[in-house]
């Protein structure tokens, strides 16, 4: 049989030629070891059970696959954190968190306030305070009233101080800290080492607001990620409502963000409902965190 003109065999000097030529090229180029990509790491919040005891939203959490867990004080009523305090204990939540192999990493605190928890979060190791920021205010006073706000924090980044802990201030519809010039100020403003930005989507959506330039403007200072769409129902979720996360993931690898993602929805359904959604957002986004490039 004749071999085909367009093959050419790979003798050992050949193979060597091209090896040095090969060689040659990536030193001229300057090419080095790629550096290492962006990982995305996933977490939940345990508001998405609170009609559940502590115990089993934790397992649920768990088996779904998430590395971490988002602990929320009586926000519409959630028991979870309080309970935890009250009756658990430090010891006896970092055992059920050993349990089910959850990491600790946020405490949403928009009710009751961060002080009241503070001592307890301290001796579970510390992590993020979520809070809430202030009431809004006419555009002319946004940074006179940011800065009060942030002097404000003071005694609550004390006690992060003493207790480990970074704290974290969400945006929301209808507060002051809401629109991208408000952020900017506030992170203008946010020297503190132990302050930053829980970003919301959600709400910056619903006033038409890049969340890419969102999360470049939070750059180191964001530390809390609600992979959250203003959207109904479930749809609030990842992977059901019909937002492209791919932007929002590449803008964090971009940032070099190194805390969680962590899908998010408010007026969860009863829990098997909850379980099924929460499933096919955190695969949606593992299928998306490949391809963000």
């Amino acid at each position: 049989m004749s071999r085909s003109p367009s093959i050419v065999p790979i003798t050992r000097r050949r193979f060597l030629a091209h090896s040095a030529t090969a060689a040659a090229a990536c030193a001229v180029s300057g090419a080095a070891e790629p550096e290492t990509p962006w990982t995305m790491r996933l977490s939940t919040s345990s508001i998405h059970f609170m009609t559940l005891p502590l115990e089993q939203a934790c397992q649920r959490i768990a088996e779904l696959g998430f590395e971490a867990i988002d602990i929320w004080s009586p926000h519409a009523g959630c028991p979870h954190l309080d309970d935890a305090q009250d009756r658990l204990g430090p010891e006896g939540l970092k055992a059920l968190l050993a349990r089910h192999n959850l990491k600790t990493y946020a405490w949403s605190v928009y009710r009751g306030g961060f002080a009241k928890y503070a001592e307890f979060i301290g001796a579970m190791g510390g992590g993020v305070a979520v809070r809430g920021n202030t009431a809004r205010q006419p555009p002319a006073q946004m940074l006179p009233r940011m800065k009060e706000f942030v002097a404000s924090l003071e005694p609550e980044l004390e006690l992060a101080e003493q207790h480990d802990v970074q704290l974290a201030i969400e945006n929301h519809s209808g507060q002051l800290m809401n629109s991208l010039e408000s952020l900017r100020a506030f992170v203008d403003l946010a020297d503190h080492p132990r302050l930053g930005i829980a970003l919301a989507p959600y709400h910056l959506q619903r006033i038409n607001a890049s969340v890419e330039e969102a999360i470049a403007i939070c750059g180191s200072k964001l530390l809390f990620f609600y992979a959250w769409q203003a959207y109904p129902g479930t749809q609030q979720l990842p992977g059901i409502g019909p937002t492209d996360f791919r932007p929002w993931l590449a803008a964090l690898a971009k940032v070099n963000y190194g805390w969680y993602v962590n899908p998010f929805m408010h007026n969860e359904p009863e829990p098997e409902a909850m379980t099924a959604a929460l499933r096919t957002a955190r695969n949606y986004l593992l299928e998306c965190a490949p391809r963000i490039s």
